[in-house]
């Protein structure tokens, strides 16, 4: 069993910056595909992007490219989500989740194993 944990949120001022953090442990997670997904108050769960086993390839949400960027360390089992110029409409829980594909799922229900999420605030 794939468990997934994120960390790194907080509060930040509009234009800041922040990265989030998600470890994971079980299974050949370096063979997994690895996204982040944002839910605000009152709305569905978003894509924001995604990156592949290997690290070479990653995929983004419109509203978050040349802003965001996921990266991975195989190493230790870790993939990253650094938040640049963030802005008020950034703030959401942010989600990691753990694909068994070797494609780059960017729909939830393609993704086995979820992390419990953290908290982003961006002030204005």
């Amino acid at each position: 069993q794939v468990q997934v944990v994120e960390s790194g949120g907080g509060l930040v001022q509009a234009g800041g910056s922040l990265r989030l953090s998600c470890a994971s442990s079980g299974g050949t997670v370096g063979s997994y595909a690895m996204g982040w997904f944002r839910q605000a108050p009152g709305k569905e769960r978003e894509f924001v992007g995604a990156i592949n086993w290997s690290g070479g390839r990653t995929n983004y949400a419109d509203s978050v490219k040349d802003r965001f960027t996921i990266s991975r360390d195989n190493a230790q089992n870790t993939v990253y989500l650094q938040m640049n110029s963030l802005k008020p409409e950034d703030t959401a829980v942010y989600y990691c989740a753990a694909a068994q594909s070797p494609r780059i799922p960017t729909t939830a229900r393609e993704y086995d194993f979820w992390g419990q999420g953290t908290q982003v605030t961006v002030s204005s």
